[in-house]
């Protein structure tokens, strides 16, 4: 199986995780559209993929300008047909402390930028994967998701609302055709996990990332960028609206998904609390 013919935009997607991400959706023969802010690591993340024999464009957007998301997938839906998987890996990490310490808005632009980017892209990319009826979207969450991170709220807070915007879009989409999947990388080594190991609050109140690494708790990038290419090319399709990590065996992960979902495992939930509310209702 391949993704010949298949449209990708992956945000975040001039280093880490995300040029990881496109490479191997390029290598897969995707044409890959790199997301980012920044032209020159676009560029090189680019150039990789063009010199492995892949397609790729590079489209400078930050993704909390709604018009300019809209205006750039609009115009993806018209030049290359469709926009086949939305894969949503950027994200902040700035605030790093107690919140009566942290810089608010820098803890309010790792909220926005995790959930309110999320929402502008997949809000612009959905229609065109309705009149499809097909279509595959990929939200990165992470550390701070399934467990309170304290000295990161802001993240954690981003992440955990990137989970439930999953279940809410998936549920909205189930049928049309549309799989919408979170995805967890692991403890990746990025720009956002140095600044977390090298910055004075980062040493201060986040300690453990450094003896994370040091204990070798980390996986490479590349394993990420593997799961999204089986979860696009329809693997796990089973588990819309789930999470699925790239420390997971795939092969069990495969074999157990009707057991999740009968179990309705790998979601947001809190046992015992409240009634439990219909997707229609």
């Amino acid at each position: 199986m391949t993704l010949n013919g298949k449209t990708v935009l992956v945000t975040g997607a001039g280093r880490g995780i995300g040029r990881a991400i496109s490479l191997a959706h390029g290598e897969a023969g995707a044409h890959v559209v790199a997301a980012a802010r920044n032209r020159k690591e676009l560029d090189n993340t680019t150039n990789a993929i063009r010199a492995a024999g892949g397609s790729a464009d590079i489209l400078v957007l930050d993704v909390l300008d709604r018009e300019a998301v809209e205006a750039a997938i609009a115009a993806l839906d018209a030049e290359r047909g469709s926009l086949d998987v939305l894969i949503n890996n950027h994200g902040a990490f700035a605030a790093i402390g107690p919140i009566w310490e942290v810089d608010p808005d820098d803890w309010w632009t790792d909220v926005e930028v995790g959930v309110r980017g999320t929402f502008n892209t997949c809000r612009a990319a959905v229609p065109g994967m309705r009149e499809r009826g097909r279509g595959h979207i990929i939200n990165l969450i992470g550390g701070g998701t399934a467990a309170a991170m304290p000295m990161g709220s802001g993240y954690s807070t981003a992440k955990t609302g990137v989970m439930r915007f999953t279940e809410c879009l998936a549920e909205t989409v189930r049928d049309a055709g549309i799989t919408v999947i979170a995805m967890a990388p692991g403890l990746v080594r990025t720009a956002m996990t140095e600044y977390q190991m090298s910055s004075e609050a980062g040493q201060k109140y986040l300690p453990g990332v450094s003896n994370r690494f040091e204990e070798g708790d980390d996986l490479p990038p590349e394993k990420a960028a593997d799961l999204s290419v089986d979860i696009a090319l329809g693997k796990f399709d089973a588990l819309t609206g789930r999470a699925v990590s790239a420390r997971d065996d795939l092969d069990t992960l495969a074999a157990r998904m009707d057991e999740f979902v009968e179990a309705d495992r790998r979601t947001l939930r809190l046992p015992g609390f409240g009634p439990t509310m219909k997707p229609t209702d």
